[in-house]
């Protein structure tokens, strides 16, 4: 079985990602894990593939909700592109775009 490996786009984006509240990062962790074990889509409710590339984690509890996006490149590598608080039924498009940009920079590499 393929193992997969998680890495932050930044130290920012790792520090943003971590200090989740605990039960959101005990979550988020969990899918982490997951993901490590069965790959990048482990489809809902953990994650949700947003499009070009993108998919995000999908973390909530009595704290909120938060989203981590993400993709994926050879060697197995899951890249957290961008952590942020949710509080709209969609997600923001500025976000987004944060997210795109980082990925055309992992993308050319």
């Amino acid at each position: 079985m393929v193992k997969w490996e998680i890495e932050f786009f930044n130290e920012k984006v790792k520090q943003n990602t971590l200090n989740f509240p605990p039960k959101m990062l005990g979550k988020l962790l969990h899918v982490f894990e997951l993901m490590e074990i069965f790959g990048v889509d482990l489809g809902e409710p953990f994650t949700r593939p947003l499009g070009k590339g993108l998919f995000e984690i999908r973390v909530k509890s009595n704290e909120g909700i938060r989203r981590s996006i993400y993709c994926y490149k050879k060697g197995n590598k899951i890249i957290v592109l961008h952590s942020f608080i949710k509080k709209t039924q969609k997600t923001p498009k500025r976000e987004l775009e944060i997210a795109l940009s980082r990925k055309r920079e992992v993308d050319n590499e």
